[in-house]
C-alpha cells in the first residue's frame, strides 16, 4: 500500500516519539534522514516542519537534544506533538471535508474560543494521535453541552456525558420524547445512541485510562470517526441553540 505524505511525516512524528520515550526510531536513523529528506523536498512543508527537526540532521543529535530541553516523557511527547501541529494541520486540510468547515463555521458563531480550539486539536490528532483524538472528541461534546447549559442557568454538577446531553436536549427540545413524528423520534433517539458511543469508546479505549496487558488499540480511522461523529453533533447542538437565541429568528417569532 503507498503512502501518502501525511502518512510519512505521522511516521517520523511517531517515531521521534518513540526514540524521546526511551525506545527506538522505526528503521533507525537511516529511515529518519530519509523521512527529514523528503519532508524538506517541498518548500512549504520545510518551512511548516518543527524547529528541531530542521536542527537535527541525525537521529543522534535529536535525542541530545531532548534529552536536555525536556525532563519527562510527557513534556517530550507535547514537544514533539506541537511541533508537529501545524505541518499535520496542513496536510490534513487538503484532504479535509465541507463538514469540518461546517462544524468550525458553527463553533465560530458560537464564540468559545475554548470549544473551538478543542475541535481544532481533535481534527489534527486523527491520524498523528488517534486515542488523544477520542478523548478530544468527548471533551468536545461535553464542553458544547456545558456552555449551553450555562447560558440557560441549568446545574450539571458532576454530570457525565449521556446525562449532559439529556439536559441539553431537554433544554432544546430535542429529547425523542418531546416529539409525535415517529421519524424525528427515531432521528433523536440515534443521536443519543451515537452521544453513549462516544462516550464509552473514549472510557474504554481513550488515552483517559490505564490499560491491561493486551489493549485493543485504536486505528486513525476509529479516530476519525468519533470525532467527526462528535463534530456533527456538536454542530448540532449549536446551530439549535443560536437559532433559537438568534435576534432574527426572535423578531420572526414575534411577527
Amino acid at each position: 500500500m503507498n503512502e501518502s505524505i501525511l502518512d510519512r511525516v505521522v511516521r517520523l512524528q511517531n517515531g521521534l516519539i518513540a526514540r524521546a520515550t526511551g525506545g527506538q526510531f522505526d528503521g533507525g536513523g537511516g529511515e529518519y534522514g530519509r523521512l527529514r529528506h523528503e519532508l524538506f523536498a517541498d518548500p512549504l512543508r520545510a518551512q511548516l516542519a518543527p524547529t528541531f527537526v530542521k536542527r537535527c540532521s541525525d537521529i543522534d543529535q535529536f535525542w541530545t537534544f531532548i534529552k536536555y530541553e525536556c525532563s519527562t516523557y510527557q513534556e517530550r511527547r507535547d514537544l514533539i506533538w506541537n511541533g508537529f501541529r501545524l505541518l499535520i494541520e496542513h496536510l490534513e486540510s487538503r484532504g479535509r471535508s465541507a463538514g469540518d468547515d461546517s462544524i468550525a463555521e458553527a463553533l465560530r458563531r458560537f464564540g468559545a474560543d475554548a470549544v473551538q480550539s478543542t475541535w481544532q486539536k481533535a481534527l489534527a490528532r486523527r491520524a498523528s494521535d488517534p486515542e488523544g483524538a477520542v478523548t478530544l472528541a468527548r471533551t468536545l461534546l461535553e464542553s458544547v453541552c456545558k456552555h449551553v447549559l450555562d447560558d440557560v442557568g441549568i446545574s450539571y454538577g458532576d454530570a457525565e456525558m449521556p446525562k449532559l446531553w439529556a439536559l441539553t436536549s431537554e433544554q432544546l427540545n430535542l429529547l425523542p420524547s418531546q416529539h409525535d413524528e415517529e421519524v424525528f423520534r427515531r432521528i433523536l433517539g440515534n443521536c443519543q445512541a451515537v452521544v453513549d458511543g462516544i462516550a464509552n469508546i473514549r472510557n474504554r479505549l481513550g488515552d483517559a485510562h490505564g490499560r491491561g496487558r493486551k489493549p485493543v488499540r485504536i486505528g486513525a480511522r476509529h479516530a476519525e470517526l468519533a470525532v467527526n461523529l462528535a463534530g456533527s453533533m456538536a454542530s448540532f447542538i449549536l446551530n439549535t441553540w443560536l437559532d433559537r437565541t438568534s435576534p432574527t429568528v426572535s423578531k420572526l417569532s414575534d411577527d
